[in-house]
């Protein structure tokens, strides 16, 4: 299974926020030390701050800061969150192809369904402290660079 480039890069950015000991950086600072356009960082940011995972404050002393409810957020929750409810492929053919023949009496679709459950249900357990525990907390800051 592969992750969208939005979940990849929520999932970068709240660890990242976990693991630092800088107040408050902006979405900007975040975005130019993880590399990555201000205007995707901008939006998995919104989604973040909807979710109620992180705050996001405007002008003088503002910046982002993870909430309590960020810190302790399940893996699995925020996976599920950004990669939606869809199916691993696309068998309705709902984007440039055409429907599946086999989509009426299909076997492996009920089996990918299963499988990808069985991805986000390994993952619920897993928290946002638990992915900065050491060593991946200093090593994560190690490698980024400063803004």
């Amino acid at each position: 299974m592969r992750l969208l480039r939005s979940t990849d890069l929520a999932l970068r950015l709240l660890m990242r926020l976990a693991a630092t000991a800088e107040p408050n950086p902006t979405t900007r600072d975040v975005a130019t030390a993880m590399d990555v356009p201000y205007t995707h960082a901008a939006k998995v940011v919104a989604e973040l701050q909807h979710m109620g995972l992180l705050t996001a404050r405007r002008g003088r002393g503002g910046g982002l800061a993870l909430t309590d409810r960020g810190r302790k957020a399940s893996v699995g929750m925020l996976v599920r969150t950004f990669e939606g409810e869809g199916d691993v492929v696309d068998c309705e053919g709902t984007t440039t192809t055409a429907p599946c023949p086999l989509n009426s009496a299909c076997r492996l679709r009920g089996a990918l369904r299963q499988a990808q459950e069985a991805f986000f249900t390994s993952l619920d357990p897993l928290t946002l402290e638990d992915l900065v525990t050491t060593p991946t907390g200093p090593l994560l800051l190690g490698i980024s660079p400063r803004p």
